[in-house]
């Protein structure tokens, strides 16, 4: 699963798709089917990349990619707004070592939500690569404009 480049974004519901860097932040896309635009300056935003969050273990943190190849195995996924109690059973099958105490129901409710936006989509069945990032490579385009 590839997940570079996809983000969430602090207040902003659903996820979004970095396209470019400017000099204060990014040009994001939604990913549903509006296909919204958004400048978000680095300063006032706070970014998470999907491919770098983990989730509290009780012995080392579990990386979300992870989490959603055992979701994609699983028989079925509850819906968001499912009991307390059948989520975090369903989460102990798919994340069984997380730290209960630390991961708490909204944060399950998000995972879910986050793995029903990707499952239909293609980056979610590609592989991962080992290209450099989106913000990294409109920072090299930049630097080529300047000389």
């Amino acid at each position: 699963m590839n997940l570079q480049g996809i983000v969430s974004v602090a207040g902003k519901p659903g996820l979004w798709r970095a396209l470019a860097q400017n000099k204060t932040g990014f040009v994001l896309e939604s990913l549903d089917k509006k296909k919204n635009k958004l400048v978000v300056n680095l300063s006032t935003a706070k970014l998470a990349a999907l491919d770098e969050i983990t989730i509290f273990g009780n012995d080392d943190d579990i990386k979300l990619t992870d989490v959603f190849e055992r979701t994609k195995a699983a028989s079925s996924v509850p819906d968001t707004k499912a009991d307390g109690k059948a989520l975090r059973d369903f989460f102990r099958e798919v994340a069984p070592d997380h730290d209960e105490e630390k991961v708490y129901s909204s944060d399950i409710k998000k995972v879910i939500a986050w793995y029903q936006i990707l499952k239909d989509m293609p980056i979610f069945n590609e592989a991962t690569q080992a290209a450099e990032p989106v913000a990294e490579a409109a920072g090299e385009q930049e630097t080529e404009k300047a000389e």
